[in-house]
This record gives C-alpha cells, sequence and structure tokens, in this order.
C-alpha cells in the first residue's frame, strides 16, 4: 500500500482542504494511516519534497542546462561556488570529458543576466570549456517514479496549450509560499491561506488559474531517487535529424520510464540534440529500456551520460532578494 500511495501523490496531488483524507478514500484507507506511513517515508528521506512545480520560464526567468569541463583537482571547490547561485536547481558529476551538468535560471531583475551569469561562473571555477544548452523544444517533464512496477511502457504525453493571465499581487504572494515543502498534516494548506489573507476556495482557485496558465505545471511529490530504489539514473543524448526533430522527440518522450525530453542545440565539439532522462532501479533495466529506445529512434548516435556524484538537487526560490544578493557579492 506505500507504493500505491508514492504512486498517487507523484501523479497529481489533490488541491483541496483536505488532500490526505481524498488519497485515504480513493485507496480504502484512514487518513490517519495515510499520514503517518507518508510522515514515514519523509523521514526516511524518500519524499524529497511536496510542493507546486513552476515553469521557469513563464515566470519571466531565463535558463539554461550548462556543462562545465572541469581538472578533476578543482571539481570540488568550483561546485562551491557553482552551487553557490541560488539560481543553480541541479549540479552533478557525469561520465564525461564535460564532466559537471548544472541547470541555472536567472531572474528577469537580473543585472548579469543568463550568458554573463555563466561567463562569470567559469571564470570564477576556472572552468577548461562550456557549453551552454538551453530548450529549443520541451516535449515532456514529468518525474514520477514507477513505485508499484504497474506502469506501461509507453504513456500518451498531451499537449497542452496554455492561456496567459497577468499576475497579480495575490498571485505571486501564493506562488512564494506555495514553492516550498508543505507539511504532512491534515490540512496543509491552511497556513498558507491564513499568511495571504484569502479563504480556500480563492486560494485553490488561483492555482488552478495558475495551471491553466502553465505557470504551475503541477502540485505533487518529488522521491529521492536513490532512497526510493532507482539508482540508475541515465541523461541519454542523442545525435538525431533536427528536421525530424518534432517527431523523434515526442516518440522519446511517450517512454514512460522517460522523465524529461528536450531539443537543445548542437555544437562542434558537442552533436548531440536530443536530451532524455531515463530513471531505473538497476543499470541492467536502464540499458535495457535505452536499448529499445534506440530501435525506435532514429539516430546517428547516442550516449547515455550517468551521474557519479549529486552535488545540488532543490528548487529555485522564485521572488526573493538572494539572486541580487550573489550578483553584489561576486561583481
Amino acid at each position: 500500500m506505500k507504493n500505491e500511495i508514492l504512486s498517487r501523490i507523484q501523479k497529481k496531488f489533490p488541491l483541496v482542504s483536505k488532500p490526505f483524507a481524498v488519497i485515504a478514500q480513493e485507496l480504502n484507507m484512514s487518513e490517519e494511516e495515510v499520514l503517518s506511513i507518508l510522515q514515514q517515508e519523509k523521514n526516511d528521506g524518500i519524499i524529497r519534497q511536496t510542493s507546486a512545480i513552476f515553469d521557469t520560464k513563464r515566470l519571466g526567468y531565463k535558463s539554461s542546462l550548462v556543462a562545465f569541463k572541469m581538472p578533476p583537482e578543482l571539481i570540488d571547490s568550483a561546485v562551491k561556488i557553482i552551487n553557490s547561485h541560488p539560481g543553480i536547481s541541479h549540479n552533478y558529476e557525469r561520465n564525461h570529458e564535460f564532466n559537471i551538468w548544472f541547470t541555472l535560471g536567472v531572474a528577469p531583475t537580473s543585472k548579469l543576466g543568463l550568458d554573463k551569469t555563466v561567463a562569470l561562473i567559469a571564470k570564477l571555477t576556472h572552468a577548461q570549456e562550456y557549453i551552454m544548452l538551453p530548450t529549443l523544444k520541451l516535449f515532456k517533464i514529468n518525474v514520477k517514479l514507477n513505485t508499484t512496477g504497474k506502469d506501461e511502457k509507453k504513456e500518451k504525453v498531451k499537449k497542452v496549450i496554455h492561456k496567459d493571465i497577468e499576475l497579480t499581487k495575490l498571485h505571486r504572494d501564493i506562488i512564494r509560499l506555495v514553492q516550498y515543502d508543505i507539511d504532512i498534516v491534515s490540512e496543509p494548506f491552511a497556513k498558507i491561506v491564513k499568511e495571504v489573507g484569502t479563504d480556500y476556495k480563492t486560494f485553490f482557485s488561483i492555482l488552478q488559474e495558475l495551471q491553466e496558465a502553465g505557470i504551475m505545471r503541477r502540485f505533487a511529490s518529488i522521491l529521492n531517487h536513490r532512497k526510493a530504489g532507482f539508482n540508475a539514473n541515465a541523461m541519454v543524448v542523442w545525435d538525431i535529424d533536427e528536421k525530424q526533430g518534432e517527431k523523434i522527440g515526442a516518440d522519446a518522450a511517450a517512454f514512460s520510464a522517460v522523465s524529461h525530453c528536450y531539443l537543445r542545440p548542437k555544437y562542434s565539439n558537442w552533436p548531440y540534440n536530443l536530451f532524455t532522462m531515463i530513471h531505473a532501479k538497476t543499470t541492467e533495466e536502464s540499458d535495457k529500456i535505452i536499448q529499445e529506445m534506440a530501435k525506435e529512434i532514429p539516430n546517428k548516435s547516442y550516449m547515455p551520460l550517468y551521474s557519479s556524484r549529486e552535488f545540488k538537487k532543490v528548487r529555485i526560490e522564485y521572488f526573493t532578494s538572494s539572486s541580487k544578493e550573489w550578483e553584489a557579492l561576486y561583481t
């Protein structure tokens, strides 16, 4: 039953005053049982965070995946500098000459902007070389680990058309608060509703509005991959024909084991333009999935990049002064 609950909270968290009671009813359990199981999973580090997941771009932030080529002896000192930037959400060491991979988002109020921030970090860390790999096309972003073993090999990825909205102060106040981890209690949103000075009806209608606008991707729990038993997490990069990018990317995204799928630029020193993140319990399982994908995806070549070390995995904090403070410190 624990795995069923973990599967449920990764998919679509109930946006109601008592979400755990809804989950309990669906699974024919008591709310107390669900709360107890989830609190234990959180204590054990299985559940990393339960919160809103926002689209950085639609909030006005500029972002990119970045790869640094670092001398091994400088990696530890470089990581401290890279991780100090509040816009770094993920940072890994991977098995390639471009050995440090991180994602960076900079606020619309940034004085440096994205390109100059990356150039500054490269200078501070003494990177030998770097490449910026911004998203050209997003096909899928949906981290859901198959905790039950019942997920199909393929899934439908819906194309969603989002409407534009103007963010009010209340929108921003709610975004600022729901980006953080909620408590595993009967009414986890009560504290937020009280702090912004509204009511449940207004609060949930704004969350729905943010989701329809594509600003909030979803509200869900994110699990710690390794602690949940998924120890083989590969970023597989593919050299594909750009003219067929739309179709090939959609086909790759359809694999359930793929949590992220993007089209990114190629360079003279980097021929790969399709990026897929695959999560599996073992390297053998991961390799099997990659081989199955390779049979269906027309490609010139592909390469799995496994992470050897995780240096940082957090959510970017939106609408805070931390980025401004970092720029003041280093410029």
